[in-house]
């Protein structure tokens, strides 16, 4: 690769990791090329963008994309492969659902918005973590519930006390 397609590289993945909040970096060494391509198939089929890139360049492109990456850069050894998308915790549920095929790819780290994961043991709670939808549907429904409640408490009153009004119009 000459220093002009590395300068671009650099400068494409820079771009990249810019724009992104979410960012996996994985180990794909070892896979076979058909399940790699299966991999590949099902990153692509729910919106995981997946780059195999080389390691240097990678950081020469972290460096410049003015974030704080230095624990992430230290994992950067082997093989890598980075993996980003819009939800945080997508491309860790891919790598755990294709695990159930295979023991790899196993995953170096992630920076999801500042933070820093480091290890393969982190998957877990990568898993766990919830996208902004999500937590967006949990704080309308709890702001909803106690709207909810008094709707209803003041429709059960409202019906209680017609229904006295309407007994002590009968009696009479």
């Amino acid at each position: 690769m000459t220093k002009a397609e590395k300068k671009k590289q650099v400068e494409s993945l820079t771009q990249t990791i810019k724009e992104t909040e979410v960012l996996y970096v994985a180990d794909l060494a070892g896979l076979s090329a058909n399940v790699n391509n299966n991999f590949r198939r099902l990153c692509f089929q729910n919106d995981v963008k997946l780059k195999v890139v080389k390691n240097s360049l990678l950081r020469r492109a972290m460096d410049a994309s003015g974030k704080d990456f230095a624990e992430l850069k230290e994992a950067l050894k082997g093989s890598s492969a980075l993996l980003y998308s819009e939800q945080a915790n997508k491309p860790a549920r891919l790598i755990q659902s294709f695990r159930k095929k295979s023991n790899l790819p196993f995953l170096k780290g992630a920076y999801i918005n500042q933070s820093i994961y480091i290890g393969d043991d982190q998957l877990k709670s990568l898993v766990g973590l919830k996208s902004k939808e999500e937590l967006l549907g949990e704080i309308v429904g709890l702001l909803q519930s106690p709207v909810k409640s008094v709707v209803s408490a003041l429709q059960r009153g409202t019906q209680s006390v017609l229904g006295a009004l309407e007994t002590l119009s009968k009696k009479e």
